[in-house]
């Protein structure tokens, strides 16, 4: 793969906990270095790494999938993928637990992440509440539900939510119900929630070669991941074994057939209900 720096890639990378194994060769020696001449990597995000490919601002990107709908001309690369095929922990809906799920008035919603607010409404949907109303809200659970009946939480915020939820009920009182949308969503369809992909916005007859760079790195990533806990857990406030459980057993990292037929099944589904425009999966250059 011969790219000089001023041909670098411009890829638009996610800035939370669960890409990080697949971010491992761009951020660790001994590949670090001789990646740097092929890639710029810049980090946002999952909703700004859509924008970024949407306006030719970056040429690859982990990108929510809901974006593949709506963005003309991306393309799925080959090998690595967001995902979960159980409970995630890290994709929460928190409701009241004087409310249930028919009877939710409003939810605030984080807008980091197109897909999960799609997937959520495949779920009301579901529930029996297909109009409940989402209010854009920054991540802030405490503020959410001051707007809100409920709220959506993505990526480490999530997270750190769970951690907090015995501080939280202490200091409030208030009885919540944390509902995992992974956990729910395999209990509906029986598929992996599938979070994001790496998207390729340019027809390249490098993509095998770029593909292998990226399936290379979630590997090494896969190999360390002590030590990306190590380095997590003073990123933010998690426990390493936390960390640890969260990257080998709750996200899953290989785009396999099933997390493609994961994804067929929500393109299909959110184009049913209006949510998305109707796409059809296609991975590669």
């Amino acid at each position: 793969m011969t790219l000089t720096p001023q041909s670098r890639l411009r890829v638009a990378a996610i800035g939370f906990l669960n890409p990080a194994p697949l971010m491992w060769d761009f951020e660790h020696p001994p590949l670090e270095a001789a990646l740097a001449l092929r890639y710029q990597i810049d980090r946002m995000t999952p909703a700004e790494c859509a924008g970024r490919l949407g306006t030719g601002a970056a040429e690859i990107g982990l990108i929510p999938i809901a974006a593949l709908a709506t963005t003309p001309g991306l393309r799925i690369l080959p090998g690595c993928v967001i995902a979960a095929k159980g409970r995630v922990r890290s994709l929460l809906l928190v409701r009241r637990a004087s409310r249930q799920l028919h009877e939710l008035r409003s939810v605030a919603a984080d807008i980091a992440s197109l897909t999960t607010l799609a997937h959520a409404r495949i779920l009301f949907r579901h529930w029996g509440n297909p109009d409940v109303p989402f209010l854009a809200a920054p991540a802030d659970l405490d503020a959410m539900l001051e707007r809100a009946d409920a709220a959506i939480l993505i990526g480490d915020p999530a997270l750190l939510a769970l951690e907090e939820r015995a501080n939280r009920f202490e200091r409030s009182g208030e009885e919540l119900v944390y509902q995992d949308m992974a956990e729910e969503w395999h209990t509906l369809t029986g598929l992996p929630f599938v979070s994001a992909v790496w998207g390729i916005a340019c027809s390249s007859p490098l993509v095998e070669c770029i593909a292998e760079d990226f399936v290379q790195s979630r590997d090494h990533g896969l190999e360390n991941i002590d030590a990306l806990a190590a380095e997590w857990s003073r990123r933010i406030p998690l426990p390493e074994e936390t960390i640890r459980t969260y990257l080998t057993m709750n996200i899953h990292y290989v785009l396999d057939e099933e997390c493609v037929e994961g994804m067929k099944v929500f393109f299909r589904m959110a184009a049913e209900a209006g949510i998305l425009p109707e796409y059809s999966v296609s991975i590669g250059g």
